[in-house]
């Protein structure tokens, strides 16, 4: 192992790892933790150079450290003598532009390293790998199960952390129910942007659940206890995330064609009233452009009384009144 990840035995090993070389341009965005013989090499973000780092101390298949830095990867596990290198998603939500989109972090796992390579917006790893610098009783904890124990811990916490944004999911649906079935709001921006945050979230975490079904046994040697159990629980969770995920995709499409149907009764009913105005003034103004002619009629200024506009607007009044009849029984209005 050492001769695959190019390290110097004893002292120098530990040196090399823990303090990672400068350039010219500044520090390197690396950080390690070893304890028990395992090392934690932390990468927040990766760029080229720390890429090179990675590629000299650990020959790291090329292709693989490309992964690491292009950001249109799926979700995948390949699987390389002497580590196992993945690709995963996150669902990141910017609260301003109420944009939900899908994040990458990497990770390679051997028998005595793991290195994560995340841009720093997966806040659920930044968290523990904090807590295993500051506190030796969490380095013992999450430390002494090996590197594949050290991996599911770090996927067990980024999963219970999703359940407070299934919740939010949920309570916006909730609330635009009642929006939807309301006249006085307009649902469907919402409905969209909801839908979308879906959409996304659904991208992430199917993938997601079809790379826990491989890990489990890609990981057992990488493990000194028993992760059976572990994993059960993991894709348990995954199983119900993904299908709560399944129903707000039903709920959020069924909401989007009732608020369609609502909308265009509204638009119809709106149509039907302007509809009958307009007929119910059509004798109106049939009468008024006969009249409007510039030559003799019967009842007209030249010849005509106040007898003559009376019983004009008794037969306008009459039609428009039969008109009414006629609607009502008809029941269009």
């Amino acid at each position: 192992m050492a001769k695959l990840l190019g390290w110097h035995h004893g002292a120098d090993r530990k040196k090399e790892i823990q303090e990672p070389r400068t350039q010219e341009e500044g520090p390197l965005n690396i950080e390690t933790i070893t304890y028990g013989g395992l090392t934690w090499v932390n990468i927040e973000p990766p760029t080229k150079r720390e890429i090179a780092w990675l590629a000299e101390k650990f020959h790291f298949h090329p292709l693989a450290l490309d992964d690491c830095i292009s950001r249109k990867q799926i979700s995948k596990i390949d699987v390389y003598p002497g580590y196992v290198f993945f690709v995963f998603h996150y669902p990141y939500y910017d609260k301003a532009t109420r944009i939900a989109s899908k994040k990458q972090w990497a990770a390679f796992i051997g028998e005595d390293f793991l290195v994560t390579l995340h841009t720093g917006d997966l806040k659920t790893l930044k968290a523990l790998f904090r807590d295993c610098q500051e506190n030796e009783e969490a380095r013992r904890e999450f430390f002494s199960g090996g590197s594949g124990y050290l991996l599911y811990r770090i996927l067990d916490r980024a999963i219970d952390s999703y359940f407070p944004v299934l919740d939010k999911i949920l309570s916006l649906l909730e609330d635009l129910e009642d929006a939807v079935f309301d006249e006085d709001i307009e649902a469907a921006k919402e409905i969209a942007i909801l839908r979308r945050d879906i959409i996304t979230q659904r991208a992430v975490m199917f993938p997601t659940r079809a790379i826990f079904v491989e890990m489990e046994n890609k990981l057992k040697r990488f493990s000194k206890i028993d992760l059976t159990a572990q994993y059960n629980d993991l894709m348990d969770h995954m199983n119900r995330i993904c299908q709560a995920l399944d129903e707000c995709q039903e709920i959020i499409e069924v909401f989007k064609d009732t608020d369609y149907v609502l909308a265009t009764n509204r638009v119809n009913r709106v149509l039907r009233i302007l509809n009958i105005f307009a007929t119910i003034a059509l004798p109106f103004l049939i009468v008024s452009s006969i009249y409007g002619m510039n030559i003799y009629l019967p009842g007209g200024i030249e010849k005509g009384k106040l007898d003559s506009f009376v019983v004009l607007m008794l037969i306008m009044a009459v039609i428009a009144g039969a008109m009414l009849i006629f609607f009502r029984r008809r029941r269009w209005i």
